[in-house]
């Protein structure tokens, strides 16, 4: 027979070895914690805090209120910045969605010889330095009439364009840069999302009479929806927050004109600039709704949210 001591004594081991496991568990995922918490968290909330005082980094805060929010939607620079970003945006990004499905429908034929190769040179220019990037579009691009861009325009008897220098050329050669660097990431998205369709689904859509156009509006991009709606998401997010592109091309002047400031850029500026980190964190606010509105909509409208009507028989 066994005591009540011993299975009280087999009881508490049993316990001590559960918080041990516990504890150890608590242990190998508290770095990803401890981390977030220091570089993310900790920044997220002191600018939620930081927007609603003026503050220039070392004098001591005064609480504003809502002052930060009124200037900063009351700055006309600041809705130009929401406009640039909102058409350089859709003029880099809608373009290499569309391209990027052609692209990976292009690399997933089975008699396309050198196929390994296309791939990682596709996805070269997203893993490239953006000096790289920098050099190679201030090349191509550049105000002279030699440019290599210039050189293309007129071959179609069109006249050459200082590219850095004008509203339009400003904003085309960026969304270029943007549509260069990021095509090849979203292709090979979309070229893993086709080799996950398994091929027994095509031979039974073929075994039934369906030709190539059927199966690609009945089981092609039905089941390549939710690796659209992936891309469309990352793309809106990466899009409003454009930054580095810009700034680059344009180098020192990116801060001091208008043509191509983004929302990031006018946030920055604020912040680094004219040290004004009240309105910065505001900006930082005000563009974070952007973006929950923004990616609510094209989440809706790629994943087929909008308009939709359950089907049924009423019996």
């Amino acid at each position: 027979m066994v005591s009540a001591n011993e299975k009280v004594a087999k009881k508490k081991r049993f316990v001590s070895e559960q918080k041990k496991d516990l504890i150890s568990g608590y242990l190998y995922i508290a770095p990803f914690f401890i981390i977030f918490a220091v570089i993310g968290l900790y920044p997220a909330l002191f600018s939620m805090f930081l927007a609603f005082q003026k503050w220039n980094g070392l004098s001591p805060m005064v609480f504003v209120g809502l002052d930060n929010f009124k200037v900063v939607l009351l700055d006309p620079l600041f809705w130009k910045a929401v406009y640039n970003t909102i058409i350089i945006g859709l003029m880099g990004t809608a373009p290499q969605l569309v391209v990027g499905i052609i692209l990976a429908f292009l690399l997933n034929l089975s008699f396309l010889r050198f196929r390994n190769f296309f791939r990682v040179a596709i996805f070269m220019p997203y893993i490239t330095s953006m000096v790289a990037v920098a050099l190679i579009f201030s090349v191509l691009f550049s105000n002279h009439e030699s440019s290599l861009a210039n050189y293309v325009l007129s071959l179609f008897g069109l006249d050459p364009i200082k590219w850095a220098a004008s509203e339009w050329g400003t904003k085309i050669a960026i969304s270029i840069m943007v549509f260069w660097r990021w095509v090849g990431y979203n292709t090979i998205i979309y070229l893993a999302g086709l080799q996950s369709i398994s091929n027994d689904l095509y031979e039974a859509a073929t075994i039934d009479g369906a030709n190539k156009i059927q199966q690609l509006l009945y089981i092609t991009m039905p089941l390549l929806k939710p690796f659209i709606v992936l891309t469309v998401f990352f793309s809106t997010v990466g899009a409003l927050q454009l930054f580095a592109e810009p700034t680059v091309f344009l180098g020192a002047s990116a801060f001091t004109r208008d043509e191509a400031m983004t929302v990031v850029m006018y946030l920055y500026r604020d912040a680094f600039k004219l040290q004004s980190f009240g309105t910065a964190s505001a900006t930082a606010i005000i563009l974070l709704l952007i973006i929950v509105v923004f990616s609510a909509i094209n989440t809706l409208v790629t994943s087929g949210g909008l308009g939709r009507k359950k089907k049924g028989v009423n019996r």
